[in-house]
């Protein structure tokens, strides 16, 4: 169930997991500096950076599942504006003036300056030398348990962003606190390093701050908030990331051992079980550690994606007001996933008129089963929420944390079997290189068009020695290029030329040219191969 928070005066609809109530606040002349006065302001002022996670989300695929082998451009023959804007990505020709890089930039930061403020009033300082999150003294009457959980919720939320941003364009802008447009102007990008300092920092502080509730126990109203094993998953992640594994199996095994989270094993078969993950009858279900959450029903708050990513030019008769046809399922992904894998339909559905095939995914659709009757939504305005940190991710990271042995392919099949999937058998996987193309398999198709693989691949680039993102991409234009690629026509590429698109500088987006352009106070570089 959900909350809907007005507060007109402030300009937002602030959202987050609760009862489905409506508040009415007729306050006017607030700002920032008198409205934050007591617990109950500061949780609607939180509620609106929950809420804020939902614009980054509009062109995140752009920069993850559409630069990946999971996905390609829907479109291929077009050359409208937006269709060529999505090319560049999908074919890494874009430039630093991409405008949906600028709006996944501005999204961003946009929603770190609402968790700033939130923070500043709950007396939460960083300290970039000593790389230290601190409680300070305040005057706003809140308890202490409050204070903290507040807080950690708000570190996770600019974790989360920091995170993203930090992997999808190297060292960026460290604004931990709130600034004033002329201070903005006297600070140069960070190193990555120090962005992983802050990262790290947020989520210890959140892991030892917020309720480490079961799933079981926690109240009806508490459910789609940030807990402390949402912070701990992404904390382990963050440790993957930077190869830091043996901490990281810590705090798996504190997750999988004593969080009350579950894979959805039920109703009925394999199939809808896994689509039961996505159903918006069976939200914040015990798989979900941490979703970003959507409400239909003509609010504004309702989830594009269905209407996204279902097929072009079929009307109603799969999505109501028809579907873009964007975030394409590649052949690849289709023929990776066996017919016998109860994720093949969720991934890849496919709609057959005549000699025609249009393949999509179904995973934001209110109900994914592909038995189940027509969408109950209206278009642009599905109930599906995005989900972040899933418990499958809990144990697939653990698995890659331990590496290539027994209690890793156990950890892999126990996925695998929810899906229907044929267990691994431990004798055929004789080497590393045949265990981390498992597990990376593996991964891609448990977690496709969840926004998982770019970074996934990035990933396996710095802590695993046989998947890379350039060789993978590589191999991906070479399959796709003969039935797809070749009918871009701007830019039209031949296959080596494509391939030639794809350098471990152009892993990286382009820091977006505004910032360089509007500062005229420094010289902010930019990402090399730009």
């Amino acid at each position: 169930m959900k909350r809907i928070l007005y507060i007109p005066v402030l300009a937002a609809m602030l959202f987050a997991g609760c009862k489905k109530t409506i508040d009415l606040y007729p306050q006017s002349n607030l700002n920032t500096g008198t409205f934050y006065s007591n617990v109950t302001e500061i949780r609607a002022g939180l509620t609106g950076c929950y809420n804020g996670l939902r614009a980054p989300l509009e062109t995140e695929w752009m920069m993850t599942e559409l630069r990946s082998d999971n996905a390609k451009q829907g479109v291929p023959g077009s050359s409208s504006a937006s269709n060529r804007e999505l090319n560049e990505l999908d074919m890494f020709y874009l430039n630093s003036l991409h405008p949906r890089v600028y709006d996944y930039w501005l999204a961003s930061y946009n929603n770190i300056r609402n968790v700033n403020i939130i923070l500043q009033k709950l007396g939460v300082s960083y300290d970039p030398a000593t790389g230290v999150t601190s409680f300070q003294t305040i005057d706003v009457p809140v308890s202490d348990a409050d204070r903290k959980q507040l807080a950690g919720e708000a570190l996770f939320i600019r974790a989360h962003h920091y995170f993203n941003l930090v992997r999808l364009f190297g060292g960026v802008f460290l604004v931990h606190t709130t600034i004033t447009a002329d201070v903005a102007k006297t600070m140069n990008r960070a190193s990555a390093e120090d962005i992983y300092k802050l990262v790290q920092a947020d989520l210890k502080t959140a892991t030892e701050s917020m309720n480490t509730l079961r799933y079981n126990q926690l109240p009806a109203t508490e459910l789609g908030k940030v807990t402390g094993w949402a912070a701990k998953t992404l904390l382990a992640k963050v440790y993957l990331t930077l190869n830091k594994k043996a901490d990281a199996i810590t705090l798996l095994n504190d997750v999988r051992t004593n969080s009350g989270h579950a894979l959805v094993t039920a109703p009925g078969s394999a199939g809808s079980a896994y689509a039961n993950i996505f159903s918006a009858g069976n939200e914040v279900n015990s798989e979900i550690i941490f979703t970003i959450r959507y409400k239909a029903g003509g609010l504004g708050l309702g989830a594009p994606f269905a209407n996204r990513f279902g097929p072009l030019n079929t009307l109603a008769t799969i999505v109501p007001g028809d579907g873009q046809g964007l975030n394409y399922p590649t052949a690849d992904l289709d023929s990776s996933i066996r017919t016998n894998d109860a994720r093949k339909n969720i991934d890849v559905a496919r709609l057959v008129s005549g000699a025609s095939t249009k393949s999509y995914t179904r995973k934001y659709f209110p109900n994914p089963n592909p038995t189940s009757n027509p969408q109950s939504m209206t278009s642009n305005d599905s109930e599906s929420d995005w989900p972040v940190l899933r418990y499958a991710d809990v144990l697939l990271m653990l698995a890659e944390a331990q590496g290539n042995s027994q209690a890793s392919i156990d950890l892999i099949n126990t996925v695998r079997t929810r899906a229907g999937a044929t267990p691994i058998n431990n004798a055929g996987i004789t080497s590393v290189k045949l265990f981390e193309d498992t597990l990376s398999a593996e991964r891609r198709i448990e977690f496709a068009f969840e926004n998982q693989r770019w970074f996934d691949l990035l990933r396996f680039n710095t802590t695993m020695t046989t998947v890379t993102a350039e060789g993978t991409m590589k191999e991906h234009f070479a399959r796709e290029y003969p039935v797809h690629y070749v009918e871009y026509p701007l830019p039209r590429l031949t296959l080596p030329e494509l391939q030639n698109q794809v350098t471990r500088e152009r892993l990286l987006l382009p820091i977006p040219q505004r910032e360089i352009d509007t500062n005229t106070s420094l010289r902010i570089t930019q990402n090399p191969g730009y």
